[in-house]
């Protein structure tokens, strides 16, 4: 049953709290374990999670040819899931404020045009450039720090890096995973991100089960809630409005990334910090909002 405009927006921004409160969850997580084991393991559990939805909501028999292109896709569309994820946890671990690593993991949205544009030529509007601007601006504002100026150390520079990544995750699901079974896709993609995770977890750091326990509510935040119930959030709320709108709405995540790091008391961003908060999120409404009659759906984070 379609749901009514009302109830979709509210499924959506429901949805982008969920993700954005997921940035303190993996700021926290870094307290515990470290970045592999938390990309590891939440992303087992969103793949166990997703499994029973693929099997009973897309069961049936499939094309051969279409299990052969859904696998292809989910091991590509993994990897670069698995690089971007271990960026952005890393650069939790050596920035831990959960407002910084939303808005600058945000700024995919500006990069992913801004990447069309260079790799592929696609025609682009006024509007990414202005966007992109914005952005660049933003960020620098986000680093900045009274007395020290920008500070721009490895923690921002993974999280940057990590939405170029973020960017090309949306590149390549939109060039290849046409035509396959959404649920079946997702539950492969976070399957190979998981188990890349784990044999990093295992080849790169000293996992403890103690370490884990302690950190077992911020995997199962990430793993269970921003992962499968986002994503499968995402596909009911999105049903009912328009895409550009849903965009728009979800890309709200980073402001609740700023409020979480408020409310738990990991954050400290200066006010000229959140005024580039400001900035970001303009340019991000900015690259979404599209006058013509054809828009693609937004992506899945």
């Amino acid at each position: 049953m379609k749901l009514g405009k009302v109830s979709s927006l509210f499924i959506l921004i429901l949805t982008a709290a969920i993700w954005g409160f997921a940035f303190v969850a993996q700021v926290e997580g870094m307290d515990h374990i470290d970045p592999f084991t938390m990309t590891g393991l939440r992303f087992t559990l969103s793949a166990l999670c997703l499994l029973p939805l693929a099997l009973v909501f897309e069961r049936g028999r499939s094309k051969a040819q279409e299990r052969k292109k859904t696998l292809k896709v989910s091991i590509l569309a993994g990897a670069v899931l698995f690089t971007a994820s271990s960026l952005q946890q890393f650069g939790c671990q050596y920035t831990p404020s959960a407002g910084m690593a939303g808005f600058m993991t945000a700024l995919y949205t500006v990069i992913t045009p801004v990447a069309y544009f260079v790799i592929f030529k696609q025609k682009t509007k006024l509007k990414v450039w202005i966007s992109a601007a914005l952005a660049i601006i933003g960020l620098c504002m986000l680093c900045f720090k009274a007395g020290e100026g920008l500070s721009f150390g490895i923690g921002e520079i993974l999280l940057l890096i990590g939405a170029f990544f973020w960017a090309a995750h949306i590149i390549v699901i939109d060039r290849f995973a046409a035509d396959i079974r959404p649920f079946h896709f997702c539950f492969g993609q976070f399957a190979v991100c998981a188990v890349l995770g784990l044999v990093a977890m295992f080849a790169f750091e000293d996992p403890s089960i103690s370490a884990i326990w302690d950190g077992k509510m911020m995997i199962l935040y990430c793993g269970v809630f921003s992962g499968a119930m986002g994503y499968t959030l995402q596909v009911i709320g999105q049903k009912g409005v328009n895409p550009t709108l849903a965009a728009i709405v979800l890309s709200t995540e980073s402001v609740f990334s700023a409020i979480g790091g408020a409310i738990f008391g990991i954050d400290s961003i200066s006010l000229i910090g959140y005024l580039g908060c400001a900035v970001i999120f303009a340019g991000i409404i900015i690259s979404q909002v599209d006058l013509s009659r054809k828009e693609k759906k937004p992506e899945i984070k």
